[in-house]
């Protein structure tokens, strides 16, 4: 069914079905092929499977004998991943099976993201569910749907959805720690209307580009101060701008709020004087930034060349001056770092997706914080902020942060299975990402979870890759678990 090199990988069980993973296309809101293919994958394992209102995926298998009295235990992950690919790819993620190789002892997608997030995870589960010989209490996994794109299936769970007491989600990227805590967060969405003029003749037409850089997760990759190819790209239209008479026509950027972007595009019009030291002027913010960004984004690329466009109208000069200065002065990164858990973000922003097209720009934000009262005031305050520049803002989508429990018996245990399996304590941690802990806990109160799983570096990028020994480890650590849990 999968051309990727899995089958000599251990555990076999696992990789098989990552590869599985990997040839069925999973966009957010495309899942329905993977479920459906997982439903006959249940049915022929002698479980149950049940689909609710939301879409979620629920399999559910009996307790080894003997266990049947124990509270029973959910584990979570989501069937959807981030599409992101490098420009000049052709890999069509509603159709094309996910190529990915072995190097260095990472599995890794070159030019594609891999979805390793959530893929593994969900793998894990899968596993748990066909392993012959492993003891555990009532089984549950929960496999949601759109959680990339707004956490739609974890919203959408009904109370009494899942009958255990312990949930393990499988959703945290890297090996070696316990999460226990994760940010909430709320969408930004932002419209400016533009008037337009008619566009001036005799002037060159160039088609600007930011493209090499990194991207990555907008949540566990946002302090690493990379790039932000909208910011970039609006920073050096507002600098030719200053000395040059420049008509915006379009601006593209990004394509998914939770990843941090990676391009930007323009298409401008120069008179004839200022498109002669267009390119030197490119040259030099490309240096510029190189020098800026050498130990984050060292491969950020600025390019111009000359484009055709049957467009007739660009931007009001006004219009553009505003749009511009908008952009270029909206909150973006890391706002505040946590006093509780040092090195890990508390509130931060990432503008997604900008795009100007037929005199509106549309713009997303997505907001974070390990405080919930905190992502509201950051998202009040960019509202406002557009408010300023003659933009229509609103905040949709929010989903609660889920607030760290020190004295959870379910990390007692997990605590206790990974010494004894490990020989060393495992760390403790939240994460600055979203994980749907927090929406499952607001309809199932009677869970105590944690998150665990293995290295994944890259996420919500091209490159995305997965540390194989890792994925053994955690496989490992499930087995301890669910055994421990089934003694109780």
């Amino acid at each position: 069914m999968t051309t990727h090199p899995f089958d000599k990988l251990e555990p076999r069980s696992v990789w098989a079905h990552f590869a599985t993973l990997c040839a069925i296309p999973r966009p957010s809101l495309h899942e329905a092929p993977l479920r459906s293919h997982l439903i006959e994958w249940a049915r022929a394992h002698d479980l149950a499977a049940e689909v609710d209102a939301a879409g979620n995926l629920i399999l559910r298998k009996p307790a080894t004998p003997g266990c049947e009295g124990r509270p029973g235990v959910v584990l979570q992950g989501h069937l959807d991943m981030v599409c992101q690919k490098n420009t000049g790819t052709l890999h069509d993620f509603h159709r094309d099976a996910i190529q990915a190789v072995i190097r260095d002892g990472w599995v890794v997608a070159e030019n594609t993201t891999l979805g390793a997030d959530n893929g593994i995870g969900v793998a894990l589960a899968l596993a748990a569910l066909e392993a012959p010989d492993l003891a555990h209490p009532p089984l549950e996994v929960l496999l949601t749907v759109n959680e990339e794109n707004g956490m739609d299936g974890a919203r959408g769970l009904a109370p009494g959805t899942l009958t255990g007491r312990h949930l393990v989600n499988l959703d945290t990227e890297e090996w070696g720690h316990f999460y226990l805590g994760c940010a909430g967060g709320v969408d930004v969405e932002v419209l400016r209307p533009c008037r337009t003029e008619p566009l001036p003749a005799d002037l060159l037409v160039w088609r600007v580009s930011v493209s090499g850089l990194k991207g990555g997760h907008s949540g566990i990759d946002i302090h690493l101060g990379r790039g932000n190819a909208i910011k970039l790209l609006v920073e050096f239209l507002r600098e030719v701008a200053r000395t040059s008479e420049l008509h915006l026509l379009a601006l593209e950027g990004g394509n998914a709020r939770n990843a941090i972007p990676r391009e930007a595009t323009a298409v401008i019009a120069l008179p004839a004087g200022a498109s002669h030291d267009l390119h030197e002027r490119v040259a030099q913010r490309e240096q510029a930034w190189r020098q800026q960004f050498n130990e984050v984004d060292a491969g950020v690329t600025l390019e111009c060349h000359p484009h055709e466009t049957d467009a007739r109208e660009a931007l009001d000069p006004d219009e553009q001056k505003a749009l511009l200065a908008f952009l270029h002065t909206a909150a973006n990164g890391v706002r505040k770092m946590s006093a509780d858990f040092p090195g890990v973000v508390e509130t931060s922003d990432n503008l997604g997706v900008a795009s100007l097209r037929e005199g509106a720009c549309h713009a997303t934000f997505l907001v974070r914080s390990l405080h919930d009262a905190d992502a509201r005031a950051l998202a009040n305050a960019i509202v406002r902020h557009a408010g300023t520049h003659d933009a229509i803002a609103k905040i949709t989508g929010g989903y609660p942060g889920w607030t760290p429990n020190p004295a959870s018996p379910l990390l007692a245990l997990c605590q206790q299975a990974y010494q004894r399996h490990f020989g060393q304590p495992a760390g403790l941690q939240v994460i600055h990402a979203g994980l749907e802990c927090g929406l499952i806990a607001a309809s199932h109160p009677q869970l105590d979870m944690i998150s665990f799983g293995p290295d994944i570096r890259g996420a919500h990028a091209p490159g995305e890759r997965v540390q194989i020994e890792s994925v053994g480890r955690c496989w490992e650590l499930l087995k301890a678990v669910l055994k421990a849990l089934a003694r109780g």
